[in-house]
């Protein structure tokens, strides 16, 4: 009896896939046609291929490289497949878990975006951070605008194995005793707030949980001074001590929105009670 044989183009529809898809599995020897015609360049098929087909389809829907399909289907075993299937589904653990991180760091951005939208500007609150941790080089800054932090920046994170810079991490600080002297025109250090989900290889530090004046403004560094004068006389008025260095953090920059009327920093200084009672 003859053997029915298939053209290309009808497998392909059978199967749900591409001729180019056909034609790469027979370039890399994975499923060779059974017959190629001579003088038109045919591809034709015949049934016995269609397991082979299937096989392929299937493990390819569970995302297991081509490497892996051809090794199996040179050293068909039961004991093959379940070791490949094994390794398929740890390498998917991996995935779950990397997905997890990247949804976390999602998350995390969309609160600070969200959180910035809805400033109230110029308004004093009072507010308790948690245990923060930070990774910071102490250095005098005196930035115009955000590019004039650029190199500092790129110092700070250049043992980082990935991106940690964005929106809502990044800071100026003052130290406690130029608070005191009320010298805020320039800044002693440089920070960023790093999330639990950040890969970071240089020194960490840790900021313990604090209760802190904010104040959040139309603007960025440069528009700062004003600001922190309106802090300052907020936490003398109301029988508080700096308790700290601030944090100045822009929320929206030239990196988010090319409107500066949209641009929003926040103003964060440590405070204590007088009586070191609790606030």
């Amino acid at each position: 009896m003859k053997k029915k044989l298939y053209k290309i183009g009808e497998v392909a529809k059978m199967f749900n896939l591409s001729i180019s898809s056909l034609r790469h599995y027979e370039n890399i020897g994975l499923l060779l046609p059974e017959k190629v015609d001579n003088d038109s360049g045919y591809r034709y098929y015949s049934i016995k291929q269609f397991e082979i087909l299937n096989t392929i389809k299937y493990l390819r829907a569970l995302d297991m490289p081509i490497d892996k399909i051809t090794d199996f289907l040179n050293n068909k075993e039961p004991e093959k497949l379940e070791e490949l299937l094994l390794e398929q589904k740890e390498l998917i653990e991996k995935k779950k878990r990397e997905l997890a991180l990247i949804e976390e760091k999602i998350n995390n951005r969309l609160h600070s975006i969200k959180s910035a939208i809805k400033s109230n500007l110029n308004k004093i609150v009072i507010k308790n951070f948690p245990l923060r941790k930070i990774a910071q080089a102490k250095e005098i800054l005196t930035p115009n605008d955000y590019l004039d932090l650029e190199e500092a920046l790129r110092k700070l994170v250049s043992g980082s194995l990935e991106p940690i810079i964005f929106l809502g991490k990044v800071g100026l600080g003052i130290s406690e005793e130029r608070l005191k002297k009320q010298d805020w025109n320039s800044y002693d250090k440089l920070f960023i707030i790093l999330d639990d989900t950040d890969n970071f290889e240089g020194k960490i530090e840790i900021l313990p949980a604090e209760t802190c004046a904010t104040l959040r403004f139309g603007g960025t560094h440069k528009d700062a001074p004003l600001y922190y004068r309106k802090l300052i006389d907020y936490i003398n008025q109301n029988n508080y001590l700096i308790n700290g260095f601030a944090k100045e953090i822009t929320m929206i920059d030239n990196c988010l929105s090319t409107d500066e009327n949209k641009f929003v920093t926040e103003i964060q200084i440590p405070i204590r009670r007088n009586d070191d009672e609790k606030i």
